[in-house]
């Protein structure tokens, strides 16, 4: 008798199969150009051999300043989505909205939202805006919203209903069911999703800056432009160590809150 189990991993293996193959049938790889080898070891080489001297050179366009403005525009980003999520959450969330039309709405904005990778809403906000590191906050400002709305509400879904309960079963108002039962839980999980997204927010900052939003992707685009593999190697080599820095020090803060 042949096991159902084993015929579903293998319908599954072989629809795995196929999609890789449909995948793959779709690309156009065309040939390596002659030049291809003397590229490579030119990036290579100003990789492993870095401009030491724009990390603060004297004009301060360098890549303290400009990192510093990258993480600027990922802590305001991340500040605007926080608070714009706050009231939205608790109308997302099932257990507090009686008339679930209106969660379900909510959420379907909070997807529709996240739809839009950062790069494109940062071009739309340069088109408004113009470019600069306003472009770049307001952008991570609105796309972080589809994340920490639809987080933030699972948080309020998924916390114990008993105190809330309690309160209003010993006469408590609404102000003071929130402040007494909902806050205390939520505010915790609140953080640690907030320090998550920043986390994120510091590593699509870093890239805002290639199409004009200002941060270190600015000063990077144009290095690549001009094939300058030093400064480039530079740049990236300060892109690392402070997205390690951050999420070391946020993943710290994290497991400190939860």
């Amino acid at each position: 008798m042949i096991n159902k189990k084993k015929i579903k991993n293998i319908i599954i293996l072989i629809v795995i199969l196929l999609i890789y193959i449909w995948a793959f049938s779709g690309l156009k790889i065309g040939g390596i150009k002659s030049s291809a080898g003397q590229v490579v070891s030119s990036i290579i080489h100003g990789l492993f051999h870095p401009d030491w001297a724009y990390i603060n050179p004297p004009d301060g366009e360098g890549l303290i300043s400009t990192m510093i403005e990258t993480i600027a525009i990922a802590i305001l980003g991340t500040f605007v989505s926080a608070v714009l999520c706050i009231p939205i959450a608790f109308i997302a969330a099932n257990n507090i909205v009686s008339f679930k039309a209106v969660p379900f709405i909510t959420k379907f904005l909070l997807s529709f939202i996240r739809t839009f990778p950062e790069l494109v809403m940062a071009i739309l906000f340069i088109k408004a805006v113009g470019p600069g590191a306003f472009a770049g906050v307001l952008a991570l400002g609105v796309h972080s919203v589809g994340m920490l709305g639809k987080l933030y509400a699972e948080a309020i879904e998924n916390m114990d209903m008993g105190p809330s309960e309690a309160l209003v079963a010993c006469g408590a108002n609404k102000f003071q069911v929130l402040w007494f039962a909902v806050i205390p839980q939520i505010l915790p999980e609140f953080a640690s999703l907030t320090l998550y997204r920043f986390d994120i927010n510091v590593r699509s900052a870093s890239i805002l800056g290639l199409i004009g939003a200002g941060g270190i992707g600015t000063p990077l685009i144009f290095a690549l432009n001009a094939r300058g593999w030093s400064r480039v190697g530079i740049i990236l080599l300060g892109i690392i160590i402070t997205v390690i820095i951050i999420e070391f020090l946020s993943s710290a803060i994290r497991k400190r809150l939860v």
